[in-house]
């Protein structure tokens, strides 16, 4: 791998080997555990039944958890674009954070720094688009708030390595809580299902869109600001 590692093998992953070819997506989350070390600790206990391929410490340290070619269990029920359960086509990240229940924090620069370099490591080793750069939010809109609203998105994309709309936040901003009508709202369904998201609950995929592309105001509501951004997207 060219970038520094330091293994510490969880045992929760399947035995059998999957292709390189089927892995098509990149699934960020944070541990939401109150310290670090707790996190790391259940990632790596076979009883606790769930792990990722990396993790990502608050001190920039990559642990490879699962080597890359076995499924690990990170996303659990999900879906995006049309495919279901994503942990046998994705790569999981967990990033230490102790999420919205207890005392969500802004992750670290050294962290950004490691998913970074990291991120784009897996985008060309496995030729996966950089729209297909998920958070857990993202794929299970009805379970699932990590990484969150504090994760830098636009950071990211403007490194090409994941999107973000082209618009400018002083137009948006004067869209933000103008009703949309019937039809638009219709409009806005439509756009987020091209996008990927699942729909079974539109309030919560509403609102992990706006966790997403709208992060200054998470309120579940389609208002002109989110229309307006889904039509930018979709266009990836």
């Amino acid at each position: 791998m060219p970038i520094k590692t330091i293994k510490n093998y969880s045992p929760n992953f399947y035995i059998k080997k999957r292709l390189k070819k089927n892995i098509k997506l990149i699934i960020i989350h944070y541990t939401g555990m109150k310290s670090e070390k707790a996190a790391e600790k259940r990632l790596l206990k076979i009883q606790s039944e769930v792990s990722s391929h990396f993790l990502i410490k608050k001190n920039g340290d990559i642990i490879v958890l699962v080597p890359e070619l076995y499924v690990a269990w990170h996303a659990g029920r999900s879906f995006w674009r049309g495919m279901k359960s994503l942990n046998f086509k994705s790569i999981g990240i967990e990033i230490t954070n102790p999420g919205h229940s207890f005392g969500y924090k802004h992750f670290s620069y050294k962290q950004i720094k490691s998913l970074n370099k990291l991120i784009r490591y897996l985008l060309k080793k496995y030729k996966i688009n950089k729209k297909d750069v998920l958070g857990h939010s993202d794929v299970a809109p009805e379970r699932k708030k990590d990484p969150g609203e504090k994760f830098p998105w636009a950071y990211l994309a403007k490194n090409k390595l994941s999107i973000w709309h082209n618009l400018s936040q002083k137009h948006l901003r004067k869209l933000r809580k103008k009703n949309c009508s019937k039809s638009e709202r219709k409009i806005f369904i439509k756009n987020i299902i091209k996008i990927g998201y699942p729909i079974n609950s539109l309030t919560k995929t509403i609102t992990a869109f706006q966790r997403r592309f709208r992060p200054e105001l998470i309120d579940g509501k389609i208002d002109q600001e989110c229309l307006k951004i889904s039509k930018s997207i979709i266009n990836f």
